[in-house]
């Protein structure tokens, strides 16, 4: 979830700096996050990054059962939305509009950022994090609350309320992952989340 799309405003289109840098550069550091867990994290535990995710799928059935649940992971992600803009309001974070891609360059990249969250930050806070603070704690409850918190905090640069509600999606995938034992359908479910964020 790297920007939640909120309200448009006039103003952004007009003062709309070239986010291709900004879009290069997080991509850079969250594979270089998820590459550090790769290889330092998982390795003293000798566990393999493909274990971590969830094995292999076995065929159509698992493919489609993984698409079934991201459909439905999203949906729910929708409706926390919605009930979280008639709540607080949906003006809370319109100053993230400024980032959203607005060029043909902007919005390939966006694309490729989008599928890169959705890899990078469910492997390493839903698998990574979420799995070293059950080990730490011997709860899965309080990993869970855990690894939501510290995605949260990682998305400050939003705000205090954005990070709140990045929070509750954080507990929602970190949920669903320990469910299906996999971060296969969080990693779909993201990636679209983020790409809609735009389109939508």
């Amino acid at each position: 979830m790297l920007f939640q799309h909120q309200a448009s405003s006039s103003t952004a289109v007009l003062q709309h700096p070239n986010m291709a840098p900004t879009y290069l550069f997080l991509m850079l550091a969250q594979w270089a996050l998820l590459y550090y867990v790769w290889k330092v994290g998982l390795k003293r535990s000798g566990t393999r990054l493909s274990e971590l995710i969830g094995g292999r799928w076995k065929g159509i059935t698992d493919v489609l059962r993984d698409v079934v649940l991201a459909v439905g992971l999203w949906l729910v992600w929708l409706a926390i939305q919605i009930a979280w803009d008639r709540l607080f309001g949906s003006g809370n974070a319109v100053s993230i509009n400024s980032l959203l891609p607005r060029q043909a360059v902007e919005m390939a990249l966006w694309l490729v950022l989008s599928i890169s969250a959705g890899v990078c930050e469910e492997v390493v806070f839903r698998g990574y994090f979420q799995k070293q603070f059950q080990a730490w704690t011997g709860r899965i409850w309080i990993a869970l609350l855990l690894q939501a918190l510290l995605f949260g905090i990682s998305h400050g640069y939003q705000g205090v309320a954005a990070s709140l509600k990045i929070t509750i999606f954080g507990c929602l995938f970190g949920l669903c992952a320990w469910w299906r034992n996999s971060l296969r359908p969080g990693i779909i479910a993201h990636a679209v989340t983020d790409i809609l964020a735009v389109l939508l």
